[in-house]
C-alpha cells in the first residue's frame, strides 16, 4: 500500500529514515506525561501512546538485522512511509504541545483530524511490515505488529462533548454575532470547564486569553481575531466583581442606608438581584430571561442545552418559578425602597440641596421606577413625585440642563402610573416640560417630547398639551429636523396623538400641521369639509401651506362652490389659497374659474360679500399671465379674454359693492397685461365702449379705485393709445393727468401710471406746446435728476416706472425741435439727460425710450445743419442761435460728424455730448428693442455719405461702434435688428479702407451672406451691397449703381422711417 506520506519523500536514504523515525518517536514519547499540552487532551495523550509501542516495535525490528539496509525491500519502504507520517503527527503534536489551550480548542476538530489520519497511515505501513516477516523466527514480534497495526487502524480521535461545545461557541464567535450578558456568562462557564479551571478564577482565564493573544499575533485570519477580541470583551465584563453593598442601590447617598442582599439573591450569569428567579433540573437558580437566552443560543449553535454553572447536559428545559427565593428577594426590595424612598424625599425637601444629592436621589427613584415597577406606589405616596415637578418649576434655570433631564427622566418612568401621572398634569408641569424642548442638551429635549407623548395618551392630558403656549409651535419645529432624526420621530408621534382629536386640528394647522385639517376637508361629511374650508379661510398661511392645500384640496373646495351652505366658506378658503401666485395653475385646473364666474355674474342670490369674493379671487388669478389664458373661464367655454367675459367684467363696474369694483379693475389689469391676450382684451374694451367706463374712475375718491384706473389706463394706452386719446380729450383728462404727474401728495404708483399714459397717447404738435411748456419741462428734468442722485435698490422699481413716463414726455418734446423749441433743449441740457439714463440701473424700457430720446435730438442736429450750411451766408452750426447764448462762439474746428464747428452746449449731437460710447454699451444688452433703439441712434451719424462721411465712420471707430455693431450682427438672426445693423454696416463698408479690414472677417462674411438669404427684403438689399463693398460678390456698376445710392440716401435724408417701414427703392 501507499501513504501520502510514501509519496513525498522516495529519495530518502533507508539510514535517513531510520534516524528521522528515532527523533519523531523520541518527540511524541518524552512528553506523553506532560500535563501542560498533550497530557491535558485525550486525543495527544492516546496518540503518544501508540507512539510508545511504535517504538519498542520498531526497534526490535531493527535489531533484528545487522544493518536497515538488509531488510526486505517492502520493510524499508513501510518504514520511509512511516517516517513521513510521525514526521506530520508530530508537527500536529507540537500544537497542543507549544499552543494555548483555548487555541487548541479553536482547532480541535482539525488536530483531531490529522491525528486520524496519521494513525491510520501508520497502521497501513505495519500491516505492510507483517506481511513482510512471515517468514521472520520471531513469532511474539509478528504479533506484536500485527497488534499494533490493527489497534491504531481502529482509533478514533474525536472531542469530547466540552470541547466540542466549546468549539462550536467559539466558531460562532467568530462570525461577530451580537451577545447578552447572561449569554457571555454561560460562554466563560463552559470555556472554564473545557480548560479545567473553575470559571471565577480570573486570573488564569486572563492568562489564558493572553496565550491565545501571542498564538495569534501572526495569524491573518478573521475569524481567529474576532474571536480574540470578543473572548477579551467577555472576559473583561465577567471580570467585573459585583459590589454586592452597592447592587442596585447607591450606598453613598447615605452610609448604611440598606440592607445586603445574599448572595444566592444573585443570578450567576447576569450577577444582578434576580426578578423571577427559576430552577433548572440541575438545581440551579436563574433569572428567567438570563437563562432562556442562554437556551436560545445553545438551541441557535445545534448544541443540548447545558446548566452553565454544572455543566449538565439538560434533558428538560421547564423552568420552575422559585417562589421561596422570589419571596425572599421581594421582601429584601420592599425594605431597601422603603429606606430609599425616605432619603430621597430627605434629600429634595432641603431648601439648598446640593447638585450632587440631588443627582443621586434622582436616579434612585429612576431605578425604583424601572426595576420595581410595583414599587412605584411607595414613591407616588412618600410625595417624590410633587416635590421633583416642583424642583422642575421653581428651579428650572438653575439646576441646569443634566438635571432637568434627570428630572424628566424620573417623572417619564413614574408617569407610567396613571396616579402619579395625574399629579404631574394637576401640579401644570406641563408647562416646565414644554420649556425643556428649548433645552440645552439632546437629552433634556429627548425626555421632554417622550413625556409629552405620554400625557397624550389620555385624550384630556392631550388637550391640555395642545392649548399651553408655544407646545405645537416647538413640536412642529422639531419635525423634519434632518440633524436630530430620533427627536423628529417623537414629535411627529405627539403630532399623531393629537391630530385624533377633533378640537386640535385647528391650532395643529395654526402650527403648521395640515395633515388632519387636510385629510377632513378631503374626506369628511359636507359638514365637516364647511368647517375645515372656514379654517382654510381664517388662517394666516405660508406659502409652503397654501401650496400643500391647494395641491390637495383645491377640487374639494371648488365642488363645495355649488353647494350654498358651503359656498361662503368655500370662497374663503380659496381666496386665502389664491394669494400665491403659484397657485393659479392647480386652481385654474380645478376648474375654478366657471364656478367663480357664475356666481359674479350669474347667480342671483349671492350676497355682495360672496360677489366681492369671488371677484377677489379671480383677481389673484388673472394677475399670473400665462396660467388661464387657455383655460374656460365659463360654463360656455369662453376664455378669460373673450368679448363675453370682458363685456360682463365692464358691465360690472357700475352696480355692485365698492370693493368688487376693485377687484374687477384687478381682473381686467391682469388680463390686460397677459402678452398672450393683451390685443383682444384692449379690442374688446375699445369696441365695448369701456374706456367711458374705467375713465370714470380716474378721480374716484378712494384710493384703490384710482390706483387700479390709473394702472389699467396705462395698460390700454399701449395697446390703443391713440383710440384712448381720443376718449380722454372731450372731458379733459390729459390735463388731470398732468395734475397729478405734478401732484407730490399723490402715489408714486399713480404718478408713474400718468406720466406713461401722457408718453403713450399720441399727441398734436399744438397739445405738445401746450402740455409740455417751459416749466413742465424744466420740472420733468429736475425730477430725472433728483431720482438719479437718490436712487437706492427698494425705490428702484418705482423710479423705473416714473422714470419710463417722463422720458417718453421728453420724447413728444424732441420729435419736432424747431428754433424755437431749441433754446430749451439747450437750456435743459436734453441729450445730456438721455445720456445719463442710458447708464442708469434701470428697466429695459427705459434706456430703449432714452436712445430714441438721442436719436431723435441727433436727427434734429442734422436737419438743422443741414438747413444752416444751406443758407447764401456760411454760418457755424447754430451760429442762427447766438441769440440764445447772447454772444457769438469762437471759431472751434468742424465736427467730423456735422462738417460745421458744433459747440459743446449744442445738445444736438452725439460725439460733443459723449452719447456714442453709451450707445455702443447698449448694443450688449440682452434685450432686443434696446438694441435696436442703440442701432438707430448710431445710424443717424452715417446718414448723409456726401461730405466727411469717413471722418464720421471713422470717428465711429475710435469709439468702438463698429467692431461693437459687427459683432452683434454675427449673433443676431433675421429681424429687424438684422435690419437695422446690415444697414449701418453697408455704409461703413463704403469706406474703402474698412472694407478692407472688415473683408478678412470670415465670420462677418458668413452673416453677411446669411442675411442675403434669409433676411427680410431689406436686410438682403442691404447685405448684398455690403458684399458688394467687400468684394465678395460683383456689384452693380454704372450709372444705375449710382442712381440707386441717391436714391436710399434720398430716403433717408427725407424719412428714415421708411426703411424701419420696409419701403424699398
Amino acid at each position: 500500500m501507499t501513504s501520502p506520506a510514501a509519496a513525498a519523500t522516495p529519495l530518502l536514504s533507508m539510514a535517513d529514515a531510520v534516524d528521522s523515525i528515532k527523533r519523531s518517536l523520541s518527540d511524541l514519547t518524552t512528553t506523553a506525561t506532560d500535563n501542560k499540552g498533550i497530557g491535558f487532551f485525550e486525543n495527544p495523550r492516546r496518540f503518544s501512546g501508540y507512539a510508545t509501542r511504535l517504538q519498542n516495535v520498531l526497534n526490535t525490528v531493527l535489531r533484528t538485522c545487522s544493518s536497515p539496509d538488509t531488510l526486505p525491500a517492502s520493510v524499508q519502504t513501510a518504514l520511509k512511509g512511516i517516517s513521513g507520517d510521525l514526521a506530520k503527527a508530530n508537527e500536529t503534536m507540537s500544537v497542543y504541545r507549544n499552543r494555548s489551550k483555548i487555541f487548541v480548542l479553536i482547532n480541535c476538530l482539525s488536530l483531531s483530524a490529522s491525528l486520524q489520519e496519521r494513525t491510520l497511515a501508520i497502521g497501513g505501513w505495519l500491516s505492510l511490515i507483517d506481511s513482510s516477516l512471515h517468514h521472520h523466527p520471531y513469532p511474539e514480534l509478528r504479533k506484536k505488529i500485527a497488534d499494533l497495526s490493527r489497534d491504531m487502524k481502529q482509533a478514533q480521535f474525536t472531542v469530547n462533548e466540552n470541547e466540542e461545545r466549546v468549539y462550536c461557541t467559539l466558531q460562532k464567535e467568530g462570525q461577530g454575532r451580537p451577545t447578552t450578558k447572561a449569554v457571555q456568562s454561560g460562554i466563560i462557564m463552559d470555556l472554564a470547564r473545557a480548560l479545567g479551571i473553575e470559571s471565577d478564577n480570573h486570573n488564569e482565564l486572563t492568562e489564558q486569553i493572553k496565550q491565545l493573544k501571542s498564538d495569534l499575533s501572526q495569524s491573518s485570519s478573521v475569524s481567529e481575531r474576532r474571536i480574540l477580541t470578543s473572548l477579551q470583551r467577555i472576559l473583561d465584563t465577567w471580570s467585573v466583581v459585583p459590589d454586592v453593598a452597592a447592587l442596585n442601590w447607591d450606598s453613598e447617598l447615605e452610609e448604611d442606608c440598606h440592607i445586603l442582599p445574599f448572595k444566592n439573591f444573585l443570578c450567576p450569569l447576569t450577577k444582578q438581584v434576580m426578578k423571577e428567579p427559576v430552577v433548572l433540573e440541575s438545581a440551579q437558580a436563574y433569572e428567567r430571561k438570563a437563562i432562556e437566552y442562554w437556551f436560545e443560543r445553545c438551541l441557535e449553535d445545534g448544541r443540548d442545552p447545558n446548566c452553565p454553572v454544572t455543566g449538565q447536559v439538560l434533558k428538560s428545559l421547564e423552568l420552575k418559578p422559585n417562589i421561596g427565593l422570589a419571596g425572599a428577594i421581594e421582601e429584601w426590595v420592599n425594605r431597601n425602597v422603603e429606606v430609599q424612598v425616605s432619603t430621597v424625599v430627605e434629600t429634595l425637601r432641603k431648601e439648598n440641596p446640593e447638585v450632587d444629592g440631588l443627582d443621586k436621589a434622582l436616579d434612585i427613584v429612576f431605578k425604583i421606577s424601572e426595576e420595581h415597577p410595583s414599587n412605584r406606589y411607595r414613591v407616588r405616596n412618600a410625595g417624590v413625585v410633587l416635590l421633583i415637578v416642583k424642583l422642575l418649576k421653581s428651579s428650572s434655570k438653575s439646576i441646569g440642563t443634566i438635571l432637568r433631564s434627570k428630572a424628566l427622566m424620573a417623572l417619564l418612568s413614574m408617569a407610567k402610573d396613571e396616579e402619579s401621572k395625574k399629579i404631574m398634569l394637576e401640579e401644570g408641569v406641563t408647562k416646565s416640560v414644554i420649556h425643556s424642548l428649548i433645552g440645552n442638551s439632546e437629552k433634556e429635549k429627548e425626555y421632554a417630547v417622550k413625556l409629552l407623548l405620554e400625557f397624550c395618551n389620555d385624550e384630556a392630558h392631550c388637550k391640555s398639551v395642545a392649548s399651553e403656549k408655544g407646545a405645537l409651535v416647538l413640536l412642529s419645529s422639531m419635525t423634519g429636523n434632518l440633524e436630530l432624526p430620533a427627536l423628529s420621530n417623537l414629535a411627529d408621534e405627539v403630532f399623531k396623538k393629537m391630530e385624533r382629536i377633533e378640537e386640535i386640528v385647528q391650532p395643529l394647522a395654526a402650527a403648521g400641521r395640515f395633515e388632519p385639517l387636510i385629510n377632513r376637508l378631503c374626506q369628511g361629511s359636507d359638514n365637516v369639509k364647511i368647517e375645515m374650508a372656514f379654517l382654510v379661510g381664517k388662517l394666516t398661511l405660508t406659502n409652503s401651506c397654501k401650496e400643500q392645500i391647494a395641491r390637495q384640496c383645491a377640487k374639494v373646495l371648488v365642488e363645495l362652490l355649488s353647494k350654498s351652505a358651503g359656498r361662503a366658506a368655500s370662497l374663503k378658503a380659496l381666496y386665502n389659497l389664491s394669494g400665491l401666485d403659484d397657485n393659479a395653475t392647480i386652481l385654474v385646473d380645478s376648474a375654478l374659474l366657471p364656478a367663480l364666474t357664475d356666481i359674479l355674474f350669474k347667480s342671483h342670490d349671492a350676497s355682495p360679500e360672496l360677489k366681492g369674493l369671488a371677484a377677489a379671487t379671480i383677481a389673484n388669478v388673472a394677475s399670473n399671465p400665462g396660467c388661464w389664458e387657455l383655460a374656460s373661464a365659463d360654463k360656455l367655454g369662453h376664455s378669460m379674454q373673450s368679448e363675453s367675459i370682458v363685456s360682463s367684467l365692464l358691465g360690472l363696474l357700475s352696480g355692485v359693492s365698492p370693493q368688487c369694483q376693485v377687484s374687477t379693475l384687478r381682473i381686467l389689469c391682469g388680463i390686460a397685461s397677459s402678452p398672450q391676450a393683451a390685443e383682444s382684451v384692449a379690442t374688446h374694451i375699445k369696441s365695448g365702449d369701456g374706456i367711458k367706463y374705467i375713465i370714470q374712475f380716474l378721480e374716484h375718491p378712494e384710493v384703490e379705485h384710482r390706483a387700479y384706473a390709473f394702472r389699467l389706463t396705462r395698460i390700454l394706452s399701449e395697446r390703443i393709445g391713440q383710440d384712448l386719446a381720443y376718449a380722454l380729450k372731450p372731458f379733459d383728462k390729459l390735463v388731470l393727468f398732468k395734475d397729478k404727474l405734478l401732484d407730490n401728495q399723490s402715489a408714486d404708483c399713480e404718478r408713474s401710471d400718468a406720466a406713461c399714459i401722457l408718453a403713450n397717447i399720441q399727441l398734436s404738435e399744438e397739445e405738445v406746446k401746450t402740455l409740455l411748456e417751459a416749466t413742465f419741462i424744466k420740472w420733468i428734468v429736475i425730477t430725472l435728476r433728483t431720482q438719479k442722485s437718490s436712487f437706492n435698490t427698494r425705490s428702484s422699481r418705482s423710479i423705473s416706472n416714473i422714470a419710463e413716463g417722463l422720458l417718453g414726455l421728453l420724447l413728444h418734446f424732441t420729435r419736432s425741435v424747431d428754433p424755437q423749441t431749441l433754446g430749451t433743449v439747450r437750456e435743459h441740457r436734453l441729450m445730456t439727460i438721455f445720456r445719463d439714463q442710458l447708464s442708469f440701473p434701470s428697466k429695459a424700457r427705459v434706456k430703449q425710450l432714452a436712445a430714441h430720446g438721442l436719436k431723435n435730438l441727433s436727427e434734429a442736429g442734422r436737419s438743422l445743419c443741414e438747413q444752416d450750411t444751406g443758407s447764401s451766408s456760411p454760418r457755424r452750426f447754430c451760429a442762427s442761435l447766438v441769440f440764445i447764448c447772447g454772444k457769438p462762439p469762437p471759431e472751434p474746428t468742424t465736427c467730423p460728424i456735422h462738417n460745421t464747428p458744433c459747440e459743446d452746449n449744442s445738445q444736438l449731437c452725439l460725439l460733443k455730448s459723449n452719447c456714442i460710447k453709451p450707445l455702443v454699451d447698449l448694443l450688449a444688452e440682452e434685450d432686443t428693442n434696446v438694441q435696436i433703439a442703440a442701432v438707430e441712434a448710431l445710424s443717424t451719424l452715417i446718414i448723409d455719405t456726401s461730405k466727411n462721411f469717413k471722418r464720421a465712420v471713422d470717428e465711429l471707430e475710435r469709439e468702438g461702434a463698429l467692431d461693437a455693431v459687427v459683432e452683434l450682427f454675427t449673433e443676431i438672426r433675421p429681424g429687424l435688428l438684422q435690419e437695422r445693423t446690415v444697414w449701418m454696416l453697408e455704409r461703413v463698408l463704403r469706406v474703402e479702407g474698412h472694407s478692407h479690414r472688415y473683408s478678412l472677417n470670415q465670420s462677418l462674411v458668413r452673416a453677411l451672406v446669411e442675411a442675403f438669404k434669409h433676411g427680410n427684403a431689406n436686410a438682403k438689399r442691404h447685405a448684398q451691397e455690403a458684399l458688394t463693398n467687400l468684394k465678395q460678390i460683383s456689384g452693380l456698376s454704372g450709372k444705375a449703381s449710382q442712381s440707386r445710392a441717391r436714391r436710399i440716401e434720398g430716403f433717408f435724408a427725407f424719412d428714415p422711417q421708411l426703411v424701419r417701414d420696409g419701403i424699398t427703392s
